[in-house]
């Protein structure tokens, strides 16, 4: 058994010895793109151009924000991301060694585009203060997901796409 997958057992162990596991899977942690020598150029011009701005701005704030993004930029690339386990259960959602009550969560929404590779799944949350959790589905069969959660939740039907941010980091790679 390898570590995660003992981690998750012990997390949900800790947390009720009753939960009923429906469904599990494993994703990585963030997607790791490939980035070609002119996407490196690219942005390397465009976030040198920010920061002269800032500079000639004397917006110092900004200059500091640039320099953080590129370096987290720089040190995402250079690691790969962990796998996560992800568990569907009859009390809520877990997420690695996170856990999310049903209590907690206002909805959730199945998106399946095949053609397009696309499926996804989104939980919105009752506090404005937690973002949206999005959670691709790999080799998940969404049908089998969608009716075992419609026991616990409701599923936001209006969601029909991904989100503008996420389109615009698959498109920018970032």
């Amino acid at each position: 058994m390898d570590q995660i997958e003992q981690e998750s057992e012990e997390v949900q162990e800790q947390a009720d010895p009753e939960i009923i596991e429906i469904i599990s899977w494993k994703i990585p942690e963030y997607e790791k793109h490939e980035r070609s020598k002119l996407w490196y150029i690219l942005f390397g011009l465009i976030g040198l151009a920010m920061l002269i701005y800032a500079i000639v701005t004397a917006n110092f704030l900004f200059a500091v924000i640039i320099v953080i993004g590129g370096f987290i930029l720089i040190l995402n690339d250079a690691r790969n991301p962990r796998i996560v386990g992800i568990t569907i259960s009859s009390e809520g959602v877990f997420v690695g060694r996170k856990f999310y009550d049903y209590d907690e969560i206002k909805d959730f929404s199945i998106i399946y585009k095949p053609t397009n590779n696309i499926k996804q799944l989104y939980f919105e949350f009752k506090s404005r203060t937690k973002q949206r959790l999005s959670l691709p589905l790999t080799d998940v069969n969404p049908l089998f997901l969608r009716e075992n959660l419609l026991q616990y939740l409701t599923e936001d039907l209006e969601r029909t796409d991904q989100s503008t941010s996420e389109i615009l980091a698959k498109i920018l790679k970032i």
